[in-house]
């Protein structure tokens, strides 16, 4: 246990006092236009101290608000915002890590003041009283895809030392991903390899960004949900296999999305390993 209070040195060279994280906690304290308010500062300068600390997570576009409330990377004109952020989370030593999505279908045309949510096609989500989604467009995903890079860009800007990208929650990275939300015919969408297109793309063009623009250590991390309960859906064979891919990437870390640390798979009940270990065993294999 005394490990989580040693530091830790990432490969690209960003050092973390302590192995203590604080995952993102959603307060929707923001304003309208997603700046962030004296409430939200007092929360996380109160919780700084940990080696590290993950924000609550950020839309990158304004389609892609979740809720009210909700912190936003959206524009330049936030750059203000993000940098009091950023040092608010910084006073006691910790990593201020950014976390970024896009909500797709998780959202409704009421949060969005009248315009249709959207995902990888149309399929509502199981949820109570959701919404038909609006399948997006080649040219809506290349955008949404240089909507992550700017808004890195401009967490760069504000002091941030790195990015998280959204994959898990049931939002739109993982969208793509899943088989249930994603039933595109096009290079965006049909088998496995098709499915990981868009995170591994989103991934791969922040890399390219945190290349451009940063002059200091910054990490990219990536969160992710094993499972899904929907069928079709994801399942843990269809994760470790984007695990692979993962590891192969330009990601500084994983955040796997669970209710419990050491939860097996739902799903796939023959294994009843814990799905963290399952993920261990995998990386340590393409590490070898």
């Amino acid at each position: 246990m005394d490990n989580f209070l040693q530091p830790y040195t990432f490969q690209n060279g960003l050092r973390i006092d302590n192995r203590l994280v604080m995952a993102p906690i959603t307060t929707k304290s923001s304003f309208f236009d997603g700046s962030v308010t004296q409430d939200e500062l007092e929360f996380y300068r109160q919780r700084s101290g940990v080696g590290m600390v993950i924000t609550e997570t950020a839309n990158v576009n304004e389609r892609g608000k979740g809720f009210e409330g909700g912190l936003s990377a959206a524009g330049d004109q936030l750059l203000p915002s993000l940098k009091k952020l950023a040092g608010t989370i910084k006073i006691n030593g910790s990593r201020a890590i950014l976390q970024l999505f896009s909500a797709g279908r998780m959202t409704n045309s009421w949060i969005l003041h009248g315009k249709k949510p959207q995902s990888a096609s149309a399929i509502p989500a199981l949820r109570p009283q959701a919404e038909v989604p609006e399948a997006m467009s080649e040219i809506e995903i290349i955008q949404t895809v240089d909507d992550f890079v700017q808004a890195t860009r401009r967490a760069i800007l504000a002091g941030f030392d790195g990015v998280e990208l959204q994959g898990a929650n049931t939002y739109l990275l993982q969208q793509f991903f899943s088989p249930h939300s994603n039933r595109r015919n096009d290079q965006w969408g049909g088998n496995l390899q098709k499915r990981m297109k868009l995170p591994l793309t989103v991934i791969n063009e922040v890399h390219q960004a945190i290349r451009r623009y940063a002059r200091r250590p910054f990490i990219l991390g990536y969160r992710f949900s094993p499972e899904e309960l929907e069928t079709p859906g994801i399942r843990l064979t269809d994760t470790l296999n984007l695990v692979d891919q993962l590891a192969n990437s330009s990601v500084d870390y994983l955040h796997t999305s669970l209710g419990k640390a050491w939860r097996p798979a739902i799903n796939q009940t023959a294994d009843q390993d814990p799905i963290n270990l399952q993920i261990l065993k995998r990386l340590q294999q393409k590490n070898r």
